[in-house]
């Protein structure tokens, strides 16, 4: 193991937030593993019947780190696929158990991918929550722009894990506003609506108070594949795009599917 490209962690706590279907697990850190907000680790896990004392991780996933980079332990947080052949498994580990995480973290859905602006908005579906967690943990966005933006699209609010953690920082923080919004279920205070409706009809600005200025604000935007389709085209008419040639953008997109 000393000259592999990953490392042997061990599980330390597994949270069930809907049982069968969304969990977060938290695992002991290399000391040596360094990650950026809104990166993403390699997991791995060995090939379900290899016998424990000579395992090595066959099957690998990726998924974001949660946790801040400061944490002293990784923390992830996924859906669980039913027929996936890693998902369950990750679902099924307890306390004790390996998990192998690859020792180079990747993803460039980071801060430093916009010049300075005054708003963030960090828009999301699902576990595309992930990234957001470890930005908002970690207290460089809030520093950096005078109002951050959370937006956490799910179907119904059993789906909307960490809304305490949320909630509480952004009683604590007056820069930080959670808008958590439910498409098959009424919040309260909440419209009933698709992400891409809202942005659509000036919904989201009315709900954060601020304009969705190309000028001011930069958006992130991470989730499933016909979200990031449909709001891509939606914020490209109001003059938000991708950085390209070292030129920064004000829009930067993650596929988390």
């Amino acid at each position: 193991m000393a000259d592999a490209k990953y490392t042997r962690q061990t599980v330390t706590r597994v949270q069930a937030w809907v049982p069968g279907k969304l969990f977060s697990l938290r695992v002991s850190r290399d000391p040596a593993y360094v990650f950026q907000p809104g990166q993403f680790a390699r997991l791995g896990l060995p090939a379900e019947n290899a016998d424990e004392a000579e395992a090595v991780p066959t099957l690998w996933r990726a998924y974001s780190m949660v946790s801040a980079p400061s944490d002293a332990e990784l923390e992830f947080y996924s859906i669980v696929v039913p027929e996936g052949p890693f998902s369950p498994r990750l679902a099924d580990l307890r306390p004790g158990d390996a998990l192998y995480v690859d020792k180079t973290p990747f993803g460039f859905l980071t801060l430093d991918r916009f010049a300075d602006g005054e708003h963030l908005w960090l828009l999301a579906t699902g576990t595309g929550l992930s990234a957001y967690l470890s930005m908002l943990r970690d207290p460089t966005a809030r520093q950096r722009f005078a109002r951050v933006v959370l937006v956490h699209g799910v179907r119904t609010a059993d789906e909307l894990a960490y809304r305490d953690e949320l909630q509480a920082l952004a009683d604590r923080d007056p820069r930080l506003s959670y808008l958590p919004i439910a498409t098959r279920q009424a919040l309260p205070g909440m419209p009933q609506a698709r992400l891409t409706r809202l942005i659509a009809d000036g919904g989201l600005e009315q709900l954060a108070g601020l304009e969705l200025d190309p000028a001011r604000s930069r958006i992130m935007l991470c989730g499933n594949p016909a979200m990031l389709a449909d709001a891509r085209m939606l914020l490209a008419d109001r003059g938000f795009a991708p950085g390209r040639r070292g030129i920064p953008g004000n829009l930067a997109v993650e596929n988390y599917w």
